[in-house]
């Protein structure tokens, strides 16, 4: 494509809207203008890496053997009300009526459509195990879209479903997802892990998440260096010790600490490390108030938190609910003699710790050397904090790592919690009716996009991997000559003919602006034509990775690029 001939408006400075690097530079680089809040419109280059995405997704699925199909982006709410979701999915879920006041929604995903589906045209086990998937646009209503496609409202995704008859069979599609899922990243030349993952709102026995590494990442990813554990922090483990402090008990005692409620603040006017500081947490569910006991140096996880509960989620307890349990202002709150019975919880830490520094529950004031079962009871221990940095893996396969993640595809493995609420079911060898197992796996296809430039770019622009780049390569004739011109349409013409995808910029512009344009864009390479080059017999060959520049003949550019886009590396 000749660029005087697509839309590709670049821009000079950075959009003041931008909040992340992808934000930023598809923006610049002329791929989506944004229409409303989280709502784009994907321009030429854009589209370009969303369609090469999509090609990698729609081959790897086909390989794993799912089936494509397209189902409507809007459905009935009496679908969703079967499963509850109707109402559980909340504000996210865009709701509207038809003309005939009937509920509608746009779906955020499709598990109560492709169900609905099944139940109807699936009666026999001979006709599982069965996988569908689509690549469609999805809306969800976030409260507050940001970061351009990275959480936006309308997004494109590529979601799967599968079927099968009993649990074994579920596995063993799981399986085929997760290793086609490792294929699909793998060929968009991305870093990711693929770790173990909360099931949310989606639901489900078993999940993975596959997290595209990247420093601007929103999430965090926990592994093992040398170990074979992933996790992403929701769903972390974290052993309880294996030690306990063999400090001798000491006498509890009150003291004073005015106006001193942060961690921060206590352990600095005590003079103490934060992990002899127990913080002690109220939360809210339904109607009860608990309290739950963790290190001043860990953080609670709310997540492991309300699986323990069996709850979707918790909320800290409002001030007037700490001072009616504790008789204390948020920030004095302790478990010793708590003025209301509650269940209290604590992290596995609290057990192994002694001479504990605690609120007191009256206003200014701390108690110290308070020790468990001497000074208070907990009801359960449990794994209810984040994991940290250095903390011991729980597979025993050494310590822990933390490292910033961008999420773009997961997986989940959902046993009969859809077809059970919508009676999918399927009559097996002995003709009884069984419950279909399910699995669903979903990737942001638009969003595995922006990850990519996250983790592939530098100050100039964004360096496409070569799978996914809107263009193998950016042609830069550097003059209007005669030779110039020629040359450059030559070389369009034959790399053209080898099947690799190129960009020509033939306006009459400055070298300078183009260099910046092609630096922004990112095509993997660059070729440069200019009249003093020809002179000499070369065109220059730069690799937008490295900067590294080859001085080659016309007659070996064709061959060269083939071979490195075609190589097992692309990195020159």
């Amino acid at each position: 494509m000749r660029t005087t001939q697509m839309l590709i408006p670049t821009l000079r400075d950075d959009p003041g809207e931008a909040e992340t690097v992808s934000h930023r530079l598809m923006l610049r680089a002329g791929m989506i203008r944004k229409v409303a809040a989280g709502v784009y419109t994907y321009l030429p280059l854009g589209l370009r890496v969303i369609r090469k995405v999509e090609g990698i997704v729609r081959e790897e699925m086909n390989r794993a053997g799912a089936q494509e199909l397209l189902m409507p982006i809007a459905s009935p709410a009496e679908l969703w009300r079967e499963t509850g979701r109707w109402d559980f999915y909340g504000k996210e879920l865009f709701r509207f009526k038809d003309r005939h006041e009937r509920d509608f929604c746009l779906g955020p995903t499709h598990e109560e459509v492709i169900t609905d589906l099944i139940r109807r045209e699936v009666r026999s086990y001979r006709h599982l195990p069965l996988n569908c998937y689509q690549i469609q646009t999805k809306f969800r209503d976030e409260i507050r879209p940001r970061f351009g496609l990275m959480r936006g409202r309308e997004f494109i995704m590529k979601d799967a479903y599968s079927f099968d008859k009993d649990e074994a069979g579920a596995q063993l599609s799981y399986q085929k997802m997760y290793d086609a899922y490792q294929r699909i990243f793998t060929r968009c030349g991305l870093t990711f892990r693929a770790v173990e993952a909360d099931t949310g709102l989606i639901g489900g026995d078993v999940s993975h998440e596959f997290m595209v590494l990247a420093e601007t990442g929103e999430a965090t990813v926990v592994y093992t260096d040398h170990g074979t554990y992933a996790a992403n922090l929701e769903r972390a483990e974290v052993p309880p010790p294996t030690e306990s402090d063999p400090a001798p008990l000491q006498p509890i005692k009150a003291v004073s600490t005015p106006n001193k409620r942060t961690v921060e603040e206590v352990t600095s006017f005590l003079n103490i490390s934060p992990r002899q500081l127990v913080k002690t947490l109220l939360y809210k569910t339904g109607q009860e108030v608990l309290v739950v006991l963790i290190r001043g140096d860990h953080e609670v996880n709310e997540v492991k938190l309300a699986r323990l509960l069996g709850v979707n989620e918790v909320t800290l307890a409002s001030p007037l609910d700490v001072q009616v349990t504790t008789n204390a202002p948020v920030g004095f709150a302790g478990p010793v003699d708590l003025k209301t019975k509650v269940r209290v919880l604590a992290d596995h830490a609290i057990k192994a710790t002694r001479n504990m520094v605690v609120g007191a529950n009256q206003p200014d004031a701390h108690l110290v050397n308070a020790n468990l079962d001497r000074d208070f009871k907990v009801d359960q221990f449990a794994d209810l904090r984040n994991a940290q940095a250095g903390d011991p893996s729980p597979r025993g396969d050494g310590r822990l790592t933390l490292a910033k993640g961008i999420e773009v595809g997961q997986v989940f493995l959902l046993g009969t919690k859809y077809s059970k609420k919508m009676n999918a079911t399927i009559l097996d060898a002995q003709g009884q009716e069984r419950l279909a197992v399910m699995g669903c796996y979903g990737i942001g296809v638009s969003r595995t996009a922006a990850a990519a430039i996250e983790q592939n770019h530098d100050a100039k622009g964004i360096i496409w991997p070569v799978p996914i780049a809107p263009f193998h390569v950016h042609l830069l004739p550097l003059s209007q000559s005669t030779a110039v011109q020629e040359q450059a349409a030559h070389l369009y013409d034959q790399l053209g003919r080898a099947g690799i995808e190129v960009l020509w910029d033939d306006r009459d512009e400055r070298a300078g602006v183009k260099f910046n344009d092609a630096d922004l864009i990112g095509a993997p390479f660059h070729l440069v034509i200019g009249d003093k080059g020809l002179a000499q017999g070369h065109v220059e060959l730069k690799t937008r990775k490295t900067g590294t520049v080859s001085k080659l003949p016309p007659s070996e550019v064709v061959g060269t690029v083939s071979s490195w886009i075609n190589g097992p590396s692309t990195g020159h």
